[in-house]
């Protein structure tokens, strides 16, 4: 579904991405590891189209988003991809509910149709009782969660995650874990994620271990017997 092709990116005279490729099929969990400075996020913001690679190609259902115009590419990437942070970003003076409507009406759904297809996301994820309620009212684990179903509410084709679960405390990686594996079951949905997480890769399908720029493992994570 989504595939990366000989990606390149210096940053001055540092090369941090050194000719990436690899294949992300639909419904996987791929995580990408390494240490910092690996060029993980870089990876990742550039299969997200909000940042050029200096030349290699992203392919989204054979669609080449470095072929598409900006106001395409503004429309393709709202309706194709999900971003979740390791900050959840949501807007401090709008409700759960109005955080999570704002990509679909943006998208130019309608706003009936954009409030119930929230309510039902943000039902899915045990928010039900927060709908009303602004980020500042409600936990950071909730806020994640509020940020997945904002991820979400266009039906993406991929979900990129950047350290979702770094400024969550255990019992709240817990949940977060479990919830993208439910998504994953119930929607079908695709996540790449970036991670020090180890829990977190260790229940992916893959595990892309990167470093210096360069792809040196892509392999399903080792169980233990």
């Amino acid at each position: 579904m989504i595939e990366v092709r000989n990606i390149h990116k210096k940053f001055g005279e540092i090369e941090v991405l050194k000719g990436i490729s690899l294949l992300v099929t639909k419904s996987e969990i791929v995580t990408i590891v390494g240490a910092s400075g690996a060029g993980k996020t870089t990876l990742l913001q550039i299969m997200g189209s909000l940042m050029n690679p200096d030349s290699g190609e992203i392919l989204f259902n054979d669609i080449s988003i470095q072929r598409l115009g900006k106001n395409e590419l503004s429309d393709f990437r709202n309706k194709n991809i999900g971003f979740v942070f390791q900050f959840h970003h949501l807007l401090p003076e709008f409700s759960a509910l109005e955080n999570v409507m704002i990509p679909a009406l943006i998208a130019g759904v309608k706003k009936n149709i954009a409030r119930k297809n929230a309510e039902d996301l943000l039902s899915l994820l045990n928010l039900s009782s927060r709908f009303h309620h602004k980020p500042s009212q409600i936990s950071g684990g909730e806020q994640q969660r509020v940020a997945i179903a904002r991820a979400l509410i266009n039906n993406p084709m991929v979900i990129l995650a950047d350290e979702p679960t770094g400024n969550l405390d255990t019992a709240n990686k817990q949940e977060l874990h479990e919830l993208i594996f439910k998504l994953r079951e119930q929607l079908n949905q695709t996540f790449i994620i970036v991670t020090h997480d180890q829990s977190l890769s260790a229940l992916s399908d893959r595990i892309i271990l990167m470093k210096d720029g360069n792809i040196i493992s892509d392999s399903a994570p080792q169980t233990s017997t």
